[in-house]
């Protein structure tokens, strides 16, 4: 790319972002303009996850042999390796990029298509970065908070961005759609089963679990895109992040904790949603 083609697309990028700022202005809470609308989906999707994908996980979590959960997840968390390197080059972090790509090529080699994280135990640090957190890193503002239908947390800049997100995902195309189908129910499943006992935690914990969600949430996001301490937003992957992708639509993906967090200073490091659109399901 030129150039003068990427000085125009950052142009552009800033000009919407503009739109997103002021498009945030429009209620009392420049943050959350939209709230009514947000706590009817998130009460929606809090039935959803009560009713039905709550019950689901709670079995699979039951039935299932813990190392099979395990290369359930580390199996689709090797396929997100490659966008997020593809995130990671675009956003001018070249060496955490090429040690994404490493990660999915030994991983899916010598870990057997990714059942095995040999990638982790080499050393190679796992990262997660999508379009959104690319357009942060470029300059564009996040926009509104949004609590989108089944997704979950998100916001303007985000929700816009999701069908690129979508595409990213190599599971997309896996064909026969039977199989793809499969696949997309047993990944939503073994995210959810995750973050039980952080979703039983926050429930305990919250008094208001729709202003903490949003708030942890609005946090994190800020943080993964400009660290308070001035470095690279690219980190490691900690164990509280392992449950990245592993949230009811309703809940942030919170870490399993000892005891429930006593303020807003102690939210969840992590706040996503069960990426329903992203596993690509189709009819």
């Amino acid at each position: 790319m030129s150039l003068t083609t990427n000085t125009s697309v950052r142009s552009a990028v800033l000009a919407l972002g503009v739109s997103l700022l002021l498009a945030g202005c429009a209620g009392p809470n420049p943050r959350d303009p939209y709230e009514s609308f947000n706590r009817a989906m998130f009460t929606f999707n809090d039935t959803v996850d009560t009713y039905a994908l709550k019950p689901a996980a709670t079995t699979y979590r039951a039935v299932l042999p813990s190392f099979v959960q395990t290369g359930v997840n580390n199996f689709f968390g090797n396929l997100a390796d490659v966008w997020t390197g593809v995130n990671n080059l675009l956003q001018g972090h070249g060496e955490a990029g090429l040690s994404d790509m490493t990660r999915f090529a030994l991983n899916s080699t010598l870990g057997i298509v990714g059942l095995f994280d040999i990638a982790s135990e080499a050393g190679i640090p796992k990262h997660k970065e999508d379009f959104g957190q690319t357009l942060g890193t470029w300059g564009m503002p996040s926009g509104p908070y949004l609590m989108l239908p089944l997704l979950g947390p998100s916001t303007v800049r985000d929700a816009v961005v999701l069908p690129l997100d979508v595409k990213g995902d190599i599971w997309a195309y896996k064909e026969p759609v039977g199989i793809r189908n499969t696949g997309t129910a047993l990944r939503i499943i073994d995210q959810r089963a995750n973050l039980l006992d952080a979703s039983t935690l926050l429930e305990d914990a919250a008094l208001d679990r729709y202003e903490f969600i949003r708030d942890s949430y609005l946090q994190r996001r800020e943080s993964l895109i400009h660290p308070d301490d001035g470095s690279s937003p690219q980190r490691k992957r900690s164990a509280d992040d392992t449950a990245y992708e592993a949230v009811p639509a309703s809940e942030p993906a919170a870490p399993v904790a000892v005891s429930a967090p006593s303020s807003a200073a102690e939210a969840p490091k992590e706040v996503n949603s069960v990426p329903l659109a992203a596993t690509s399901v189709s009819p």
